[in-house]
């Protein structure tokens, strides 16, 4: 019996608090609920529940990460977009700029959220992005000075997969050790790596650059990637580990799809205490669970802004256009939506060792899967991106344009990856090599609005993009400069002629635009939807401690918070905000 009895009490403590089913939770009353598993949300669950007084619930309206192998491979990573049941299936307005395209716009529907099924990139932005960040909230602790040490935290600096030599490929200087996501340099290497780099010293337009996560991204930089031991780093294996799941103090819930928050008024506040969600597709049963201390809204720059407003909070002759009650009026709620733009320029060349000799060959690709499940090597450990690049426009080509968009003289217009093959290897036909270019100082803005009060009809997501005259510019200088990159002599015979339906490098500037408009896509790196201002502003949804201006008890903590895009990939600088975030909460309660 007392076997039996020891046995029981080991289970009870290797028993994860993931949950799929609202019966099994624990309470319905906690310190704090989070609403949102991605790069914000999963810090949070796992610093708040670090204090073992306070009780945590995680809210994650898709379903596990465990056993989905594309969000495991590297390599495979758009293929997990490619099941419906691990996105969120939305799609943007006809969008103006790009001739009234619909276009996919992903989002994570599992844990982790979109650092489940993103390119991994780990880029962290100028430092003038966030010393901008800082003057404009009035918030020093926003600033680049400030902030690096949350980047630190949130990092775990990791040896390849293949444990090549990283010599000159990295700054050690820049980087941490002992953090939690884990990051490093590509796991395995295309022969294209090599032609980049003798590229970069060719061409002064394109210097090397050690180190684009310094603070000073501009020049050409081995990609980094949230990538460790061959597999994908993402908010859920890292901050919501088995060690983590295993808090009693922390409950995890899946398929929980929120419907809005419930307030009360306090004073000239409204304080907001309640979250109702479903596990019902169809909405029929619903659960409300109360915030002791605070709600915290985690779920991007779409699902954050859409709770708000279904909950009340936003424009108010909007809401009661749809016959939602008022309860802030924050007409900032939802505006201010930018992405960059990106266009895809592809060659055909004559090497054969790129990501189609993989992706379009079933015994290669089924030995390189084979090899990465027994030895976690090989191809299937890295994206085939080899490098990054970030230039500027120069002041005569700004100088029609009045201000610069960028946030400093050390912040790029574009960013270009450099990849050894099509994107994903997709194209077939041959073999490729590819440059994504993606402006990363974009003039055009959206929104997110309500189509309906029905929480289970989708968003309205506006993300206006090339809408202004500097953005279809800019992009098309980018397409000019991705041209002269491939001047260098080290690509004469390698490169072959443009491919899927590309221009050549001397068509008019007409010919690029109708390119750009037919070919360019969002990057989903959607910000500023809930953004950040100074305490007492009439513009801004939250103010620089991230709490929801006018309300007590909830703060929107992710990408949607940045009053400007970053230049980099918003990975990365939303698990910052949310480290800082969590100290922030940590500090209005200890």
């Amino acid at each position: 019996m007392q076997l039996l009895l020891t046995i029981f009490v080991l289970i009870l403590a290797c028993r994860a608090n993931l949950y799929t089913n609202v019966k099994d939770l624990s309470s319905v009353d906690y310190d704090f609920v989070i609403v949102g598993s991605g790069a914000g949300g999963s810090v949070l669950a796992n610093r708040l529940s670090e204090n073992p007084k306070w009780s945590v619930l995680l809210l994650e309206g898709g379903v596990t990460n465990e056993g989905v192998l594309p969000a495991e491979i590297p390599f495979n990573r758009r293929d997990v977009l490619a099941n419906p049941l691990w996105s969120w299936n939305y799609t943007t307005t006809p969008q103006l700029g790009v001739d009234g395209r619909v276009l996919d716009y992903p989002r994570g529907h599992l844990l982790g959220g979109c650092t489940s099924h993103n390119a991994m990139f780990y880029t962290r932005g100028s430092a003038d992005d966030f010393d901008r960040y800082a003057a404009v909230t009035g918030d020093k602790g926003w600033s680049w000075e400030e902030i690096l040490p949350y980047f630190l935290k949130n990092e775990r600096w990791s040896p390849p997969a293949d444990h090549h030599d990283t010599t000159g490929q990295y700054d050690p200087g820049v980087h941490s050790t002992t953090g939690v996501t884990s990051v490093s340099l590509a796991g395995f290497r295309y022969p294209a790596a090599s032609r980049v780099l003798e590229a970069t010293k060719q061409l002064p337009e394109f210097p090397f650059n050690l180190d684009m996560n310094s603070g000073k991204p501009l020049g050409v930089g081995w990609y980094q990637g949230t990538i460790g031991h061959g597999e994908r780093s993402s908010a859920a294996t890292s901050y919501l580990s088995s060690s983590v799941q295993k808090r009693s103090n922390l409950d995890i819930l899946l398929n929980a799809r929120v419907l809005r928050l419930h307030s009360t008024k306090s004073g000239s506040e409204v304080m907001f205490n309640t979250v109702e969600f479903t596990q019902d597709q169809a909405g029929n049963s619903t659960t409300t669970v109360t915030a002791r201390k605070e709600i915290i809204l985690s779920a991007g720059a779409v699902g954050s802004s859409a709770i708000l407003m279904l909950s009340g909070v936003g424009n108010a002759t909007s809401l009661k256009a749809l016959g939602i009650q008022p309860v802030l009026d924050l007409p900032s709620v939802g505006k201010n939506a930018t992405d960059h733009p990106a266009v895809n320029m592809n060659w055909l060349v004559s090497g054969t060792e790129t990501l189609e000799s993989v992706r379009q060959n079933a015994t290669r690709f089924n030995e390189s899967f084979a090899e990465w499940n027994k030895t976690k090597t090989g191809p299937f450990t890295a994206t085939g991106i080899t490098h990054v690049g970030w230039t500027r426009l120069n002041e005569t080509q700004l100088a029609p344009f009045g201000a610069d968009p960028a946030a400093g003289p050390t912040t790029p217009h574009f960013e270009f990856q450099f990849t050894a093959g099509s994107l994903a290897g997709l194209l077939t036909g041959g073999h490729y090599f590819s440059i994504d270019v993606a402006l990363v100082t974009p003039t055009s803005r959206g929104s997110v609005t309500l189509a309906s009060s029905d929480p289970f009809v989708n968003p309205v997501i506006d993300i206006g993009l090339l809408i202004t005259e500097f953005d279809v510019f800019a992009i098309r200088e980018g397409l000019k400069a991705g041209f002269r990159f491939i001047t260098a002599p080290v690509w004469s015979d390698y490169i072959l002629g443009v491919a899927d339906g590309l221009p050549v490098s001397n068509s008019s500037d007409d010919a690029f635009d109708a390119y750009i408009r037919n070919v360019t896509t969002a990057s989903a790196h959607l910000v500023s939807t809930a953004s950040m201002s100074p305490y007492g502003a009439s513009w801004g949804v939250v103010d620089p401690d991230l709490r929801v201006k006018g309300t007590r008890g909830l703060r929107v903590i992710d990408a949607s918070v940045l009053p400007f895009i970053p230049v980099a990939h918003t990975q990365a600088p939303t698990y910052a905000i949310a480290e800082r975030g969590a100290d922030l909460v940590k500090a209005a309660w200890q």
